[in-house]
């Protein structure tokens, strides 16, 4: 019987997390290490306002994503955030809909049941879900954020054969997160074009997963306090260093719940969305500070993985 190791190094898996820290060597393919995400983008006026505090601040913005859903906002929210996008090199990400812990079903609301939450409950919603991904690509929309891992796979064939725009990001939700290598290599032979990890792997653990696959890895250097509300803006050099490529993402911690969001919520997720661009911009002072030479992308369209 072969030996563990044995086994991972035949799949080119590794067998252990790398903690001696390699440098990647990987990069988009304009280039760049790492790219910028503000997520919990809640429609146009929210983009508006992040897009109006990166140039106050000096913030290149490379990807917005959004929580609330494609089905949850009008056609015209959706195209005006498609031309905000278009006009600013911004890649408009927007979270794919239904979802367990919005339908019927009561596991996803149970203490031990929630690992449920993002998924899609039946055929019926799994319809629905691929309907939501074909009206956002009607829009203009070529990124989405899917957290349903057989949505993943219809929506991968259907880009391979032509049924959905070639240039489609599919961007993995961090309630689907791959928490180690074989899991982002599945991931990825399904369809996914940006991989999302948990908020609490250590660098020697992205470092590994790194290693794994070729997608860029998209992680939270802080995280809201429903995913464990971590603030990890000091390790921002190293993750750059060890993940290229990556999208170093701004959450906020001590900040109340707005998913769906709407009018009700509008003052509290325009406020949100300006300090997650300031958090933004004291995280890239660190990276400038101890990792002068890290090359961001020089463009924003995200649709390109790694190489």
């Amino acid at each position: 019987m072969r030996t563990t190791p044995a086994v991972l190094s035949e799949l080119q898996l590794p067998a252990r997390d790398a903690y001696d820290l390699p440098t990647s060597r990987k990069r988009f393919a304009d280039g760049g290490q790492y790219r910028v995400e503000i997520p919990s983008v809640e429609g146009p006026r929210a983009m508006e306002a992040v897009l109006a505090e990166a140039g106050t601040r000096s913030v290149r913005v490379h990807r917005v994503s959004q929580g609330s859903g494609i089905m949850l906002q009008t056609d015209d929210e959706i195209e005006r955030m498609v031309a905000l996008g278009r006009d600013n090199g911004v890649e408009v990400c927007l979270f794919v809909g239904p979802r367990a812990n919005w339908d019927t079903g009561a596991q996803a609301a149970s203490s031990s049941g929630r690992v449920l939450g993002a998924s899609l409950r039946g055929a019926d919603q799994l319809a629905y879900g691929v309907e939501d991904v074909r009206h956002a690509c009607r829009l203009g929309v070529r990124s989405v954020l899917v957290a349903d891992v057989g949505q993943l796979m219809v929506l991968g064939k259907m880009k391979a054969a032509g049924d959905l725009p070639a240039d489609l990001v599919l961007k993995i939700s961090v309630t689907l997160a791959a928490g180690n290598p074989a899991s982002a290599r599945v991931l990825e032979g399904l369809g996914a074009t940006s991989i999302n990890l948990p908020v609490d792997l250590t660098l020697p653990q992205i470092a590994a997963v790194r290693q794994a696959v070729d997608a860029p890895i998209d992680f939270y250097v802080e995280s809201p306090d429903d995913f464990g509300g971590c603030v990890r803006h000091y390790e921002i050099p190293e993750l750059v260093r060890v993940a290229a490529p990556v999208y170093v993402k701004f959450g906020l911690r001590n900040a109340p719940g707005i998913y769906p969001s709407g009018e009700h919520l509008q003052a509290t997720v325009l406020a949100l969305s300006r300090e997650r661009v300031r958090r933004a911009a004291i995280g890239l002072a660190i990276l400038r500070r101890y990792l002068p030479d890290a090359v961001a992308s020089p463009i924003a369209a995200g649709k390109e993985s790694g190489r």
